[in-house]
C-alpha cells in the first residue's frame, strides 16, 4: 500500500473512533431519556385522557427497553452505520409516540422535542442527515396539529404550528449540520496533516540515515590513498548502512573494463575482482556519455554481456552510475543490483549516484596523489642525475684539463731536452684531451639550446650512404684496436636533413659501441630502406642494457647501470642523439638485454623530393 492510501486509512480510523465516541455519548443521553420520561409520565403530568397513561407508560418501557439494547450493541462491537441509522429511526420513533400521546396537554411544548432527533441526525450524518429527519416531522407535525384540534382542544387548524416548528428544526439542522460536517472535515484534514508531518520526519529521518551512511563511505575512501585499500574500506562501510544484494565497482583501462570491487551475491562467482573483460558489449559501453542506467528486470530481457551470469546469481534489477573523472569523462561504473524487478525508486537511484560521486572524487584525489608521487620521484631522480652529472663533468674537465695543463708544463720546461718523437707524443695529448674539452662543452651547449628551444636544423638532400661510410672509416681510423664492419644493403633513398646534425648522431652511436667493445672485436654498422624510411643499426657486442635502463639512457644525464668504472661520459650523447633524430620526424630506439650487446636503431624517413 503506497504512503498516501496508508494515510487516509489511518484517518478513516481515527474519524471512526470519534464517530463511535459520539455514538456512546448519545446511547448515555438516551438512558438519562428514561428517567426524565418516568418523571415526566408518573409524576408531573396529573391526569391523562382514557387509556393515554398506558400509552405512556408503554412508549417509556420501549424507550428504556429500546436504550439498554443499544447501549449494550454500541460498546459490544466496533461502530456499525446500521446500528446508528437503527438507534436514529428508533429516537424518531419514540419521540413521535410521546409527541402523538401528549398532544391532550393545552399549550404542551412537546413538540419540541423533534429537535432532538434532528440534532442526533445532523451529528451523526451532517447537514444531510438532519434535513432529512425535518423533512420527516412534517406529517407528524401535522398529525399532532390534527389531534389537538379534533379530539382535544377544538379550533381551527393552525398551519403555522406545522411550518413554524419545521423551520426550526431546519435552522437547527443546519447549523448543527453545517459544524459537523466542518468538524470533520478539519479532523480530517488534521489527520492528514499530521499523518503528512510523520511520513516527512520519518523521511527526513532516513535521509539523514542515508546522508550519515554516505558520509561514512565517503570518509572511508578518504582514509587512505591507496585505491585497493580505499574501495575495501569503502564496501565494509556500505555493506553496514545501504540495502543492496550485491555492489561492483569496474574502472575502465583503455577499451577494456577491470573491476575493482565486487560485494554481497556470487561475488566471488561471477565476475569476482581482477576480472578483466572488453568494454564492448558491458554496461560500462553505455555509460560512457555519462548517462545513468535503470534496468528494472533483466531476467525478462538480459541485454548486456554480463547480464545472464547475474540472472543466474538470482539477481533480477540493477542500476549503474557513472565514475566520473575530473574532466566530466567517464572513468568507471558503480553497478548495485537486487533480487527483486523494478526494486530501485528515485531516491534510490539519487543514493546510487551520490555515492558514484564519492567514489569519482576519490578517484581523482588517488590519481592525483600518484601523478604528484610520480612527478616528486621524477624531480628526486632528476635532482640525482644533475648531481651527477656535476660529479661527472667535474670529472671530465678535470681529467682533459690536468693532462692539457701537465703536458703543457713538461714541454715548456724540457722543450730542449726533450727529443722531437716525444714533442710530438705530448703535443698529440694536448690536442687529444683539447677536443674532448671540446666535446663535452659542445654537447653541454647543445642541451641548452634543446631546452630553450632554440635548437635549429639546416636541411638538405643527405647521401645516407655517403655519409655513413664516411663516418665509419674516420672512427676507425680514430680507434684501431676496434674494427667497424659496415653493411649497406641496396640503394638508401636520400633523405631531408641536416648532414652535420646527421653525422654527429651516427659518429655518438658508433662512439659509445666502440667504448663497449672489446679490443679485438668489431662493431657493425647496418642501413637498410624499410617502408619509405632509412633505417640504420650500430650493434656492439658489450655487456648490454638491463630493460629498465632503456628509458634512462635517452635522458640528460642518464647513464646505464651496466657503465662501470672506467667509461668516461656525461650522459648528454644519447639524449641529443634522440632529440635530434626526432628534430628530422625520425626516431632511435635501442633492443638490448644484459650479456647480450646494444643495438641502436636510427629511423629517418626518406625524401619525397622529385627526382
Amino acid at each position: 500500500m503506497g504512503a498516501p492510501a496508508a494515510e487516509l486509512t489511518a484517518g478513516s480510523a481515527r474519524l471512526r473512533g470519534r464517530t463511535a465516541a459520539v455514538e456512546r455519548w448519545i446511547a448515555w443521553v438516551r438512558l438519562a431519556a428514561v428517567a426524565f420520561a418516568v418523571i415526566e409520565v408518573g409524576l408531573v403530568t396529573e391526569q391523562f385522557p382514557d387509556r393515554y397513561e398506558t400509552y405512556a407508560w408503554i412508549a417509556t418501557s420501549v424507550l428504556a427497553v429500546g436504550a439498554a439494547v443499544f447501549l449494550v450493541l454500541i460498546y459490544g462491537r466496533p461502530h456499525s452505520p446500521v446500528i446508528g441509522l437503527a438507534a436514529l429511526a428508533f429516537d424518531v420513533t419514540i419521540v413521535t409516540a410521546f409527541i402523538l400521546i401528549f398532544s391532550f396537554e393545552e399549550g404542551t411544548p412537546i413538540r419540541q422535542l423533534l429537535i432532538f432527533p434532528v440534532v442526533e441526525a445532523a451529528i451523526r450524518f451532517g447537514i444531510r442527515g438532519s434535513f432529512v429527519v425535518a423533512l420527516a416531522a412534517v406529517p407528524i407535525l401535522g398529525l399532532h396539529e390534527w389531534l389537538r384540534v379534533h379530539r382535544f382542544e377544538g379550533g381551527s387548524y393552525d398551519l403555522d404550528h406545522v411550518t413554524f416548528p419545521v423551520g426550526v428544526m431546519f435552522l437547527i439542522g443546519a447549523i448543527v449540520g453545517r459544524l459537523i460536517d466542518r468538524l470533520q472535515a478539519e479532523t480530517l484534514l488534521a489527520d492528514a496533516e499530521r499523518a503528512e508531518a510523520e511520513r516527512l520526519r520519518d523521511e527526513i529521518g532516513r535521509r539523514a540515515d542515508q546522508l550519515e551512511g554516505v558520509n561514512r563511505c565517503s570518509r572511508a575512501l578518504a582514509s587512505t590513498l591507496d585505491r585497493d585499500e580505499a574501495f575495501r574500506r569503502f564496501l565494509r562501510e556500505a555493506e553496514t548502512a545501504f540495502r543492496f544484494d550485491r555492489l561492483s565497482i569496474a574502472l575502465r583501462q583503455g577499451d577494456r573494463m577491470v573491476v575493482v570491487a565486487n560485494s554481497g551475491r556470487v561475488a566471488r562467482t561471477v565476475i569476482p575482482p581482477g576480472t578483466t573483460v572488453p568494454i564492448e558489449g558491458t554496461l560500462l559501453a553505455r555509460l560512457a556519455d555519462g548517462e545513468t542506467v535503470v534496468r528494472d528486470d533483466m531476467a525478462a530481457d538480459p541485454t548486456y554481456r554480463e547480464e545472464p551470469a547475474l540472472v543466474a546469481g538470482g539477481l533480477r534489477s540493477r542500476v549503474a552510475v557513472p565514475i566520473l573523472s575530473g574532466e566530466e569523462r567517464t572513468v568507471g561504473a558503480l553497478s548495485i543490483s537486487r533480487v527483486e524487478p523494478h526494486a530501485f525508486s528515485r531516491d534510490d537511484i539519487d543514493l546510487v549516484t551520490l555515492l558514484a560521486r564519492q567514489i569519482s572524487s576519490a578517484i581523482d584525489n588517488i590519481r592525483a596523489y600518484g601523478a604528484e608521487r610520480q612527478a616528486a620521484e621524477e624531480l628526486r631522480r632528476l635532482s640525482a642525475l644533475r648531481a651527477d652529472f656535476v660529479s661527472l663533468v667535474s670529472h671530465e674537465l678535470r681529467g682533459p684539463m690536468a693532462s692539457v695543463i701537465g703536458c703543457a708544463a713538461t714541454l715548456r720546461q724540457r722543450w730542449r731536452s726533450l727529443a722531437g718523437e716525444q714533442r710530438e707524443q705530448f703535443l698529440a695529448l694536448i690536442e687529444e684531451e683539447t677536443s674532448r674539452l671540446a666535446n663535452l662543452v659542445g654537447d653541454v651547449l647543445d642541451t641548452s639550446r634543446l631546452e630553450a628551444g632554440t635548437f635549429s636544423l639546416s636541411l638538405a638532400e643527405v647521401d645516407v650512404e655517403e655519409l655513413l661510410r664516411e663516418t665509419a672509416a674516420m672512427t676507425a681510423l680514430g680507434n684501431a684496436d676496434v674494427g667497424i664492419r659496415t653493411d649497406v644493403r641496396g640503394p638508401l633513398p636520400r633523405v631531408d636533413g641536416d648532414r652535420d646534425r646527421l653525422r654527429q648522431v651516427i659518429v655518438n652511436l658508433l662512439g659509445n659501441a666502440v667504448k663497449y667493445t672489446v679490443t679485438g672485436d668489431e662493431v657493425e654498422l647496418e642501413a637498410r630502406a624499410e617502408n619509405g624510411q632509412v633505417v640504420i643499426s650500430v650493434r656492439d657486442h658489450g655487456p648490454g642494457i638491463p630493460p629498465e635502463d632503456h628509458r634512462l639512457i635517452f635522458e640528460k644525464f642518464g647513464r646505464a647501470t651496466t657503465t662501470g668504472p672506467g667509461k668516461p661520459g656525461a650522459g648528454l650523447g644519447l639524449y641529443i642523439a634522440r632529440s635530434i633524430a626526432e628534430a628530422h620526424g625520425g626516431t632511435l630506439d635501442v633492443e638490448s638485454q644484459p650479456g647480450e650487446g646494444a643495438a641502436f636503431v636510427l629511423r629517418l624517413p626518406a625524401s619525397t623530393r622529385p627526382l
